[in-house]
């Protein structure tokens, strides 16, 4: 009777380990995965529209954005010194376009208030509730309209798989 018992209780918690793992939008392995495959995406679209610049993905799960997995690409350069007197880090501009987005759930640049203190209002990210978080892609390099069409190519990548 023990024996049963104890094999139940097994049994019991392999089921819920594996209905838990299948919870999750999608396992570490395939999320990278997934994560690679938009960014070379967002490579060859920077490459057709002539852009260089950082390309971020990243994606979240829950319903708010508490943490997220990223990955970020260098497409050519990560800072343009010519841009401004100053020059400008991509990366970082990358980042504030997804940080942005973080805080509003909406594309970049589109939120109906002023930006907060490291945020910019620029467009260029795009971002997309997906079946179990979000989606947050981000490009920094080229024009606004270059870097939203950049960020889409990527996007699509990931909500085919998430």
């Amino acid at each position: 009777m023990k024996h049963r018992l104890s094999a139940l209780a097994i049994l019991i918690a392999i089921a819920f380990l594996l209905t838990a793992t299948n919870l999750s939008a999608a396992s570490p392995r395939k999320l990278d995965a997934l994560e690679s495959q938009a960014l070379e995406v967002m490579k060859k679209k920077a490459a057709e529209l002539n852009i260089a610049g950082v390309a971020v993905v990243s994606y979240a799960e829950g319903d708010t954005v508490q943490g997220w997995t990223s990955k970020m690409a260098v497409v050519g350069r990560i800072t343009d010194p010519k841009a401004s007197v100053n020059g400008n880090n991509l990366l970082g501009i990358a980042y504030a376009k997804s940080a942005e987005m973080a805080v509003t759930l909406q594309d970049s640049g589109t939120a109906k208030r002023p930006p907060m203190t490291g945020e910019f209002g620029w467009q260029g990210g795009v971002i997309l509730k997906g079946k179990a978080g979000y989606i947050v892609v981000a490009f920094s390099g080229g024009k606004s309209e270059d870097d939203v069409q950049v960020s889409k190519a990527g996007l699509e990548v990931l909500k085919k798989g998430l």
